[in-house]
């Protein structure tokens, strides 16, 4: 096995990593990364009606969506996350518990009284530490999860919690659990770099492993993260069909739209306190338009959201739209 400690904190090249390495080889990989402040999403949620975007956009937080199924995670510089990229029999790749087990028997060895709950989680003293997800490609199995050491669980709540606007959709949902850090368990025992050095020797010592350097697949996986893992597309259009609706009582406004692969299919926007024909041109332009928002403002800015409205509100206008 390969076993890459990776120093790159971008996420979209590190989730393009897993795809590269997943589908691109027939080797197998461990993979410790960290990310800058993030949320990523599961393959088959809906984006939008999983985070807090107006907090995202306020604190410059990424957004992504992964190549795995589950539920929502936040990431920064105090969560860690590994990966895990194996071979396998078909009908058999599919076992979370092969790969939970290592990391629940490095945490032991640090005294920690680590369990792999029901959801494939793992819990410390009753308390979430790590979630984890998989996805199979042909007789490949790419395994990740997290590891949270000493992120910022504020932070991390209000931007997975929604503060306003309902989203209606088939999507998977997140389940919400009460997370705690490790540093909290291990009460400053271990700071990060130490832990991570620990955890990337116990994973490469159990796994017969040797270290790899990934100099010559870097053009290429930043060629996936730009096309694929940065776009629109993938992010937000990847989405499942939603309606999404808001009210805005200051503005007598109400807010409905349709989003059918990313794109608003209908809009029923209605205000008797805003000008009628900014309101009359906002519902005929927004149809046909990407739900996200450099699309939607340009379209409120051509109705003449600037003639009525001083910079600040406007913003906080825009953002009504999420």
């Amino acid at each position: 096995m390969f076993c890459i400690y990776s120093d790159n904190t971008d996420p979209y090249f590190n989730l393009a990593a897993e795809e590269y390495y997943l589908r691109n080889s027939s080797d197998e990989y461990f993979i410790l990364w960290k990310s800058v402040p993030s949320v990523i999403c599961g393959k088959h949620q809906n984006v939008l009606s999983e985070i807090n975007y107006p907090f995202l956009r306020q604190k410059g937080i990424r957004v992504a969506r992964r190549l795995t199924g589950g539920g929502t995670v936040y990431h920064d510089e105090g969560n860690i996350n590994f990966t895990f990229i194996k071979n396998g029999e078909p009908g058999k790749l599919v076992d979370f518990t092969s790969f939970i087990s290592p990391v629940i028997r490095f945490l032991q060895t640090l005294n920690l009284q680590a369990v792999q709950g029901p959801k494939h989680e793992i819990m410390v003293n009753g308390l979430k530490v790590s979630g984890n997800a998989e996805h199979v490609f042909r007789n490949r199995v790419l395994h990740h999860g997290t590891l949270l050491f000493e992120s910022d669980l504020d932070v991390l709540n209000r931007a997975i919690t929604r503060e306003n606007g309902t989203y209606s959709d088939k999507a998977v949902q997140s389940n919400r659990s009460t997370v705690t850090n490790l540093s909290t368990c291990l009460n400053g025992r271990l700071d990060i770099d130490l832990f991570c050095g620990l955890f990337f020797n116990f994973i490469k010592s159990e796994c017969g492993g040797s270290d790899y350097n990934p100099l010559k697949e870097v053009i290429t996986i930043s060629e996936l993260a730009d096309t694929k893992y940065r776009s629109a597309d993938w992010i937000f259009g990847w989405s499942p069909d939603y309606v999404f609706r808001n009210t805005v009582p200051e503005f007598g406004l109400t807010i409905e739209l349709t989003v059918h692969r990313g794109f608003i299919a209908s809009c029923a926007v209605i205000s008797p306190v805003l000008p009628g024909v900014f309101v009359k041109m906002v519902n005929e332009n927004l149809n046909g338009v990407q739900h996200t928002e450099l699309p939607v403002r340009r379209v409120l800015e051509l109705a003449g959201l600037n003639e009525f409205l001083p910079d600040g509100q406007k913003e906080e206008f825009v953002l009504f739209f999420f």
